[in-house]
């Protein structure tokens, strides 16, 4: 509920932009608009917020494995271990130390999974590449400036 509410709010804000009003006077279609314009600036919310949701998941599940809600005995989990190994902490910390180390890392490499996709994914980011506009001959590229007495001017 929550991500389709994000993910309206921002086809709300990003409906109301320039690139979107150009696209509909140019005549595109409104589904063109959805996936060629909209879709590709909103994928960034979407990719950090599943994994947001993704390191919530886990942490919930560890939290509830540490209470004796989640997963029972047989089965293992990093909050079960924690639990179970919680009371050895005076004389072997490093039972309960390294199963929380574990799941820090896991959230964070989650996160930063997530915010180089959102990086990737997103049109914003995309820089102009002068070598590769230059080599294609593209009308953006610098001409060179010559001086008054037909020199170039470095």
């Amino acid at each position: 509920m929550g991500l389709a509410r994000l993910m309206r709010g921002e086809f709300l804000s990003l409906r109301e932009r320039e690139f979107v009003d150009a696209a509909r006077i140019s005549g595109a279609s409104n589904a063109r608009i959805i996936f060629k314009h909209i879709l590709p600036n909103a994928v960034g919310v979407l990719i950090v917020n599943i994994t947001l949701t993704m390191s919530a998941a886990i942490l919930t599940e560890t939290a509830l494995s540490y209470l004796g809600v989640g997963v029972k005995a047989p089965d293992t989990s990093l909050g079960l271990l924690i639990s179970q190994n919680q009371e050895a902490f005076a004389t072997r910390p490093w039972l309960f130390w390294y199963p929380g180390l574990f799941i820090v890392l896991i959230c964070l490499s989650i996160n930063f999974i997530g915010d180089g996709l959102r990086d990737a994914f997103d049109p914003r980011q995309k820089k102009f590449n002068a070598k590769k506009a230059k080599d294609a001959g593209h009308p953006l590229e610098p001409t060179p400036v010559t001086a008054f007495d037909g020199t170039k001017d470095d």
